[in-house]
């Protein structure tokens, strides 16, 4: 299957955020146009790459990747590097923290590719001076 595009990905994620948006709602998220967007999802749909729609609970989704990633800035860049992370749709949270880290992000990808893909995204973002990924495994009672 070929890989989604930046259009695909940012409708992916908008949908994360909210998959009873309207098509319009969808289309300004991604930046696209009404019809691009319908289009992208159908086929999307057509291509199993969307399977349904549905809500997000508490609990796990089975097959996802989820992590957290821990990022040292360089400099001042701080704006920039937000910026871009916040365009990588897999990019669910970004918190600023103190200590030796600058940033800690949460991540969650469909899959060990997708993550793998995503990674190397972070790792590219010009900024970033190094990052150490932790992959959430089980919630712990």
């Amino acid at each position: 299957m070929p890989e989604l595009s930046p259009t695909d990905r940012r409708l992916i994620a908008a949908l994360r955020e909210n998959s009873r948006a309207s098509i319009t709602e969808l289309a300004q998220l991604a930046n696209v146009s009404r019809t691009t967007a319908k289009l992208r999802l159908d086929t999307l749909v057509t291509e199993g790459r969307i399977r349904r729609f549905t809500i997000e609970t508490d609990t796990d989704v089975a097959g996802e990747v989820r992590a957290i990633t821990m990022i040292e800035l360089q400099g001042r860049m701080s704006r920039g590097v937000v910026r871009t992370l916040r365009a990588i749709p897999e990019v669910t949270e970004i918190h600023s923290t103190n200590g030796a880290w600058d940033l800690v992000v949460e991540l969650n990808a469909a899959s060990l590719p997708d993550f793998d893909r995503v990674l190397r995204e972070i790792r590219e973002v010009p900024g970033v001076l190094n990052s150490e990924t932790s992959l959430l495994l089980s919630p712990v009672s």
